[in-house]
């Protein structure tokens, strides 16, 4: 397996959690009151959003050759530390 490869893998895996952890904020607010279902419902749009736009640049760096995939490597880390900043912000916001 080559390092792209690994490289994908491991980030995909990890997204799969992020995915679970989404799943799980949308279940949660069934019991929220109605403001608190709002900023809720907003958090959980923006985990979405950024969900997607890490999915595009996998499938981006998917796309590339092993010769230039390192240079679309840095897109994918910043976009993932975005994402798991906000998955940390929004589990912070909503802990039980």
């Amino acid at each position: 397996m080559s390092s792209k490869e690994a490289y994908q893998q491991k980030i995909e895996a990890e997204l799969e959690l992020v995915q679970a952890k989404l799943a799980e904020f949308k279940a949660r607010a069934k019991g929220l009151t109605a403001d608190a279902r709002i900023r809720h419902a907003e958090q959980v749009d923006d985990l979405e959003q950024k969900v997607d736009t890490t999915k595009a640049k996998l499938k981006e760096l998917g796309e590339a050759g092993e010769a230039n995939w390192e240079q679309l490597k840095d897109g994918v880390e910043h976009i993932w530390g975005t994402l798991q900043s906000t998955l940390h912000d929004t589990v912070s916001k909503f802990k039980d």
